[in-house]
């Protein structure tokens, strides 16, 4: 990790894991931009945030939020309006920025490339991120909180293979994924890199550096993570998602210098 300072807009502030998020950018130093629907739904978020209010369904709402970000982390999440929020979140932010780059960190969940309505909406997600042309981590948590004590060692894995739906497939602490997720916004060896965050026994290491650095990078020729199972073929996807996905590679292949 670096002493770089952004400025970095957090979607999904106001949930239970964007709070943490919130406050650990703050902490670190970086100006932290909170995305609230209202000023009600922000309080109470650490001070020294800046609260700008949106709608992530609606992205006319989204110009002062992204104006001027450097970073963008993702904590959204509503599996009963899948395509509109773990999917329209995404799309729409990407939207706004209209082709400008931005460092993203993108939290899913770990069990997102099962076939199910919500995860796959989240997945469609992480395509449009990495289609994007910006440097990425996408981090998919498992259970919230269900940490036993001793359970604090960071050991991320790949390729999605724990499914049953339960905390068997890995457990990992809300302030340990807000850590991961700010970290990783500043830590080369964290770039285009998707993995399952799940804790082992063990302490919390000091330093993610080698962590991150230890994870094969995606393949940048495809739109989905290292390891990940072949189940959602492009050519079976909707057109809309289609051309979703063709708008933000068009704009990702755009030089930076121009509009």
């Amino acid at each position: 990790m670096t002493d770089q300072h952004l400025t970095v807009l957090v979607v999904g502030a106001t949930g239970s894991v964007g709070r943490h998020v919130v406050a650990t950018a703050v902490a670190a130093g970086h100006r932290t931009r909170a995305l609230a629907r209202t000023s009600y739904k922000a309080q109470g978020l650490a001070r020294g945030a800046e609260v700008v209010i949106g709608d992530l369904t609606d992205p006319a709402s989204l110009q002062d939020a992204v104006g001027d970000i450097d970073a963008v982390v993702f904590t959204h999440g509503d599996n009963g309006n899948a395509e509109a929020v773990n999917y329209g979140a995404v799309k729409n932010v990407l939207d706004a920025l209209l082709g400008r780059r931005v460092r993203i960190a993108l939290m899913t969940t770990i069990g997102v490339t099962a076939l199910r309505d919500s995860s796959e909406w989240k997945r469609r997600g992480e395509r449009l991120v990495r289609a994007s042309g910006n440097e990425y981590t996408i981090v998919r948590p498992g259970w919230f909180d269900h940490n036993d004590d001793d359970q604090l060692r960071i050991a991320p894995r790949q390729g999605d293979t724990h499914q049953t739906g339960t905390p068997a497939d890995g457990v990992i602490a809300r302030r340990q994924i807000a850590r991961v997720l700010v970290e990783s916004l500043t830590t080369p060896d964290a770039e285009h890199r998707t993995f399952e965050l799940v804790a082992d026994r063990g302490p919390e290491q000091q330093d993610l550096g080698p962590v991150f650095a230890a994870l094969p990078a995606d393949d940048r020729d495809s739109v989905d993570g290292a390891g990940d199972a072949v189940n959602l073929p492009l050519d079976q996807e909707p057109q809309r998602v289609v051309d979703d996905l063709d708008r933000v590679r068009q704009r990702g292949t755009r030089r930076p210098d121009r509009p």
